[in-house]
């Protein structure tokens, strides 16, 4: 009997009796894998590890805990000081988290900061997760400006304390006061960075831009968009399902997502610096809120493409637009001038 005879014969045999059975696809047992060495010691190398990472989550929240508590005297000492010690600190402080947790950090663009125009300059920014502030601060020579919750919390408040943090709440009778010390900084030569969102999300967007955020921003001298996406996990670029990793949002506790962040490798932040520009090139804060999302939307959408990207211009550098220029009226007089009028 030739080769596949037998399955042909089966086949017609399922024609005669059903049609539609015949149609139905070749049923094939699934794989199956043995383990990579003999008994359980090893375990099955295609199992689950839910173990994995473990002792590399605990060696790193115990040095950032050590590294915390030898850095929070020093700042101290540094805010008391004058000098730059307490704005050159900082960075290095979040830069050295960020390399103890194996997050890297990749910068496209350069901060405002450093232009010859200087400071102050807002820093507007998309928020997903409380990664972000290690990843701006160890980039950015600026203040954050946070919620008020965050100076109630444990260690983490006495931080953001020492780091000269605003806090902002949401109540209307705290609004003005909250607004003239944002101002009072800002006239005084520091730098802030705003999350204009007002809160943080999935990762996978940017929500729009809250212009109350930017009652002072005509106290700027410059305004800088920045994109800011985690593009990378295990040495491989982010899909979208790795977003929740890295995004800490809704009532996500932030103790068991600090511990299913330090178990992973390979992680990497690319901050896109967008090219600044003067707030009075905008006519309102509206206007300036809309550009300003317009231009990190853009940014973070590139670099979760995992597309090359470059800094996006600015609003006073887009071409103008002009109205369209007015069509003169056609008179009989205007055309007698012309020699294009007729006689009657």
């Amino acid at each position: 009997m030739p080769p596949g005879a037998g399955y042909r014969s089966r086949v017609m045999q399922a024609v005669a009796r059903d049609p539609i059975e015949a149609l139905q696809p070749r049923r094939r047992s699934p794989l199956r894998f043995r383990a990579a060495l003999p008994g359980d010691t090893f375990a099955d190398i295609f199992g689950e590890r839910p173990q994995g990472g473990r002792l590399r989550a605990i060696r790193r929240t115990v040095l950032l805990l050590l590294w915390t508590l030898v850095a929070i005297p020093v700042q101290a000492v540094l805010v008391c000081l004058p000098g730059r010690g307490k704005l050159d600190f900082p960075r290095f402080y979040h830069a050295t988290l960020c390399r103890l947790l194996g997050l890297e950090v990749r910068v496209v663009g350069r901060p405002a900061t450093e232009a010859p125009e200087g400071k102050p300059v807002l820093f507007l920014s998309n928020h997903s997760s409380w990664l972000d502030i290690l990843v701006l601060g160890s980039v950015l020579e600026a203040c954050f400006v946070s919620k008020a919750e965050v100076g109630t919390w444990p260690l983490i408040g006495t931080v953001a304390r020492l780091g000269r943090t605003v806090f902002v709440s949401r109540s209307r009778g705290a609004t003005g006061r909250e607004a003239d010390e944002m101002r009072r900084r800002l006239n005084a030569g520091d730098s802030l960075v705003l999350f204009p969102e007002g809160t943080s999300n999935d990762g996978t967007r940017v929500l729009p831009f809250r212009s109350s955020f930017l009652a002072t921003a005509d106290a700027a001298r410059q305004v800088q968009p920045v994109s800011l996406v985690y593009d990378r996990l295990g040495g491989l670029p982010a899909c979208r399902r790795d977003r929740p990793l890295f995004a800490w949002y809704g009532d996500m506790e932030i103790g068991s997502h600090f511990w299913r962040l330090a178990r992973r490798s390979g992680t990497r932040a690319t901050v896109l610096l967008h090219e600044p520009f003067s707030p009075a090139a905008l006519p309102n804060r509206k206007a300036l809120a809309a550009e300003a999302g317009r231009i990190v939307s853009a940014g973070a959408a590139g670099l979760r493409q995992n597309r090359p990207i470059g800094p996006l211009p600015s609003p006073a550098a887009l071409p103008e637009t002009r109205p369209p220029a007015e069509v003169p009226r056609l008179t009989k007089a205007s055309l007698d001038r012309r020699g294009l009028g007729g006689g009657r």
